[in-house]
């Protein structure tokens, strides 16, 4: 199986009442084949404490344990936490209430992984006509904000 790139994706809202707008997107890019869940948590913990939880993924449980495995192997991992690679999955903590006891009350947390589909076609065409990647990153408007800030002040005579 081939997998594209991966993003892990973490938002945290005040309240835990959602108008549908975030869920309507990502269904868009799904069906659209741009982005597909590996995995996405989401915890909602109300004013008095109490949890609610949500974990869907795209993968079937062949192409689970095959990115489970892929994930361990590239960390050095193997399953229980061997330090050999493995074929299976490594098991892994319980993320759902971790990140219920991360948040406070009267919030909501989602923890996606975001597979980007569009990426393989390109990936590939780089491989095959013998490109290699040296590098990437996600550039996201405040970085770039910020950089414009910072050449403005290197520029500016003192």
């Amino acid at each position: 199986m081939t997998f594209g790139p991966m993003q892990v994706l973490v938002v945290g809202f005040d309240g835990t009442e959602f108008t549908g707008k975030i869920a309507a997107e990502l269904r868009r890019l799904r069906e659209h084949d741009i982005v597909r869940l590996a995995d996405l948590i989401v915890v909602r913990k109300d004013d008095v404490g109490d949890v609610t939880t949500l974990e869907t993924s795209d993968l079937s449980a062949a192409e689970s344990e095959q990115l489970g495995a892929l994930a361990g192997a590239l960390i050095g991992l193997g399953a229980a936490g061997e330090q050999e690679p493995d074929t299976g999955a490594a098991p892994l903590p319980d993320d759902v209430w971790f990140v219920a006891d991360a948040i406070p009350p009267g919030t909501t947390a989602a923890v996606a992984v975001l597979e980007h589909r569009w990426a393989i076609p390109l990936r590939d065409a780089i491989q095959d006509s013998g490109g290699q990647l040296f590098a990437d990153a996600w550039l996201h408007p405040v970085d770039l904000i910020e950089l414009g800030a910072h050449l403005q002040v290197a520029a500016s005579p003192s």
